[in-house]
């Protein structure tokens, strides 16, 4: 059902589909924030739907290009780092803004790039330091050399904990100390901690609720779908429903003046 990045969906699902356990859906991280964060109000709360499963959790990795000045995060509290971004709401124009705020960095955004493949060259060809965030499952399928060949420097990542794939690289959540810092933090990479998720329509009887959820469980260790999802280069760490489900709770329990900070800063 295409419209408005899955927020048509997502409305679909909150107020007509069937509540039987026929009707599921799955979303990007748009439609989770739209409620919340978003300039209009889409008429549904992602935390009353019944969620299945998360197939995977991404993060945003900040990166500069390796021949840069700029090799850890402290480096850009100093001097002035351009990145490139793809067009406002995107997070490649959002993390900026975000990282300026709140960790005093200096990030100067240069946007308008069509796509991920013209904010590419312009790292190569030295139009831009790096790009703050590439989201780490989408940068080893578009340029696995960079990181092969250690031609970037990861600065941060934007997730809620460090990565064992990136050892010596903080996550952000850990940069800051007051609580407003933290909570707004924990509001921007939700979603992908809970990435390519599958939900229901809210008031889903239990017991199929249940089922759902175990079938989803079971999808996930199934020997053919897992070698599919090696030879297409998907990543798989799945989450159960009931942990998407309490994620998805605390996101929308984010404090009122908090979520309004967000809105503030990510406004055109």
């Amino acid at each position: 059902m295409p419209g408005a990045g899955g927020i048509r969906a997502a409305n679909y699902l909150a107020e007509q589909a069937p509540r039987d356990g026929t009707a599921m859906t799955t979303f990007a991280g748009g439609p989770i924030l739209e409620p919340l964060i978003g300039a209009r109000n889409p008429g549904y709360d992602m935390s009353s739907f019944t969620w299945i499963g998360a197939i995977t959790k991404d993060m945003g990795l900040c990166i500069a290009w390796g021949a840069t000045p700029f090799k850890t995060i402290d480096d850009v509290k100093r001097q002035q780092m351009v990145v490139a971004g793809t067009g406002a709401g995107s997070e490649t124009d959002t993390w900026p803004v975000v990282l300026n705020d709140v960790l005093g960095t200096k990030f100067k955004l240069v946007t308008g790039y069509v796509g991920t493949q013209e904010t590419i060259l312009a790292i190569e060809r030295g139009e831009a330091h790096g790009r703050c965030v590439f989201s780490y499952s989408a940068l080893k399928i578009a340029k696995p050399d960079w990181l092969r060949d250690k031609k970037i420097n990861v600065l941060v990542l934007t997730a809620l904990e460090r990565s064992p794939d990136f050892p010596d690289v903080p996550a952000v959540i850990d940069l800051v100390t007051k609580q407003e810092d933290r909570q707004l933090l924990e509001l921007m990479v939700g979603p992908s901690a809970m990435a390519r998720p599958f939900a229901a329509p809210p008031a889903l009887p239990a017991n199929k609720a249940a089922l759902l959820r175990r079938a989803f469980d079971a999808t996930m260790q199934d020997p053919e779908f897992r070698v599919e999802a090696e030879r297409i280069q998907a990543d798989l760490a799945p989450t159960a429903g009931e942990e998407v489900q309490e994620l998805v709770a605390r996101l929308y329990a984010t404090p009122r003046p908090v979520v309004e900070r967000v809105k503030k800063l990510l406004a055109p």
